[in-house]
């Protein structure tokens, strides 16, 4: 079930209303960009994902819009050589809907989950050299701390990653998630999610550079984006949507210079308008019936046209 997808069409809607091209950065099993598609008859959409299992499924799931939507597999932090390589200069919107998805999470193959016995891997692109056994067996363990602690904002990073150190090698997410679950103190498990919860995240995050991907990601979006252009953001824990927020918000502030000073020195230019001073949350209907919703946070900015001054500076 796409997350929040009345408010991606919607947001997106007046970007798209004259046509052009959009990009669902991040396309999984393509549920938001078939609405964006059925929302908007003359647009056309590119979908990026790494995954090669997803790029096949929405291959067969977007056949039925021909030559509207076309599928690459990529990183979104790859978005203009991918747009490049399709002869696409410029585009109407751009959208990202973070983390995991639901079929890598419910498939234990893949390793991102703790509830049934997988291998430790985590990588949405499979072909990817570092998978998460390596982190939880080889890093040292003042690195593996480090990990747990930065993306996981886990509290216990220390405790939970000496007793990884002690426990190698560990070869499955259940063995990891019991390690991880009782190093915990019994009073800090009592309530709330699964004790693993964060661990896992940490590692997810560190084995697919999700961080570094996402702040080249947005820079790269603006980039691409035509005047009145929007891009779409849906994060789904703080340390993205921290990411996101900050990122619009440099891009939209314009003229850093103190405000002693009489002229601009500084010559910066906001390139974006922040549509969502809040983020989007999701009702408590959807959230009913999709639990996998409850920690997603929209946020969306639009690109401004170049002031005069820069376009004489272009010339």
């Amino acid at each position: 079930m796409p997350v929040l997808v009345e408010s991606v069409v919607d947001l997106l809607a007046p970007a798209l209303a004259t046509g052009g091209t959009v990009v669902d950065s991040t396309l999984g099993r393509a549920g938001h960009a078939v609405a964006l598609l059925d929302a908007a008859g003359d647009v056309s959409l590119v979908g990026i994902d790494r995954d090669p299992e997803a790029v096949e499924a929405s291959r067969a799931r977007l056949r039925p819009y021909g030559d509207r939507a076309r599928v690459v597999r990529g990183g979104f932090e790859e978005l203009p050589a991918l747009l490049e390589r399709l002869g696409v200069a410029e585009v109407r919107g751009v959208l990202f809907d973070l983390g995991v998805s639901s079929p890598q999470l419910d498939d234990p193959g893949r390793g991102f989950g703790y509830g049934a016995e997988g291998p430790l891997d985590m990588r949405m692109d499979p072909s990817a050299a570092l998978a998460a056994h390596e982190v939880v067996n080889r890093y040292r363990e003042a690195d593996l701390e480090r990990v747990i602690r930065r993306f996981g904002e886990e509290r216990f990073a220390r405790r939970i990653a000496r007793a990884i150190a002690r426990a190698r090698p560990i070869r499955s997410t259940t063995e990891l998630a019991e390690i991880v679950r009782a190093a915990i103190p019994a009073a800090a498990r009592r309530t709330g999610p699964h004790p693993a919860r964060r661990t896992f995240q940490a590692l997810r995050i560190e084995v697919n550079g999700e961080l570094r991907a996402l702040e080249r990601g947005l820079e790269a979006a603006i980039d691409v984006l035509e005047p009145g252009g929007r891009v779409v953001v849906i994060s789904y824990h703080s340390l993205e949507d921290r990411i996101v927020k900050n990122a619009f918000a440099s891009e939209a502030r314009g003229c850093v210079c103190p405000p002693d000073l009489p002229v601009c020195r500084c010559d910066a230019r906001a390139r974006v308008r922040i549509l969502t001073r809040r983020p989007v949350r999701p009702s408590p209907a959807e959230v009913a019936a999709n639990p996998r919703s409850r920690s997603a946070r929209l946020r969306a900015a639009a690109r401004v046209a170049p002031q005069r001054g820069d376009l004489e500076d272009a010339a």
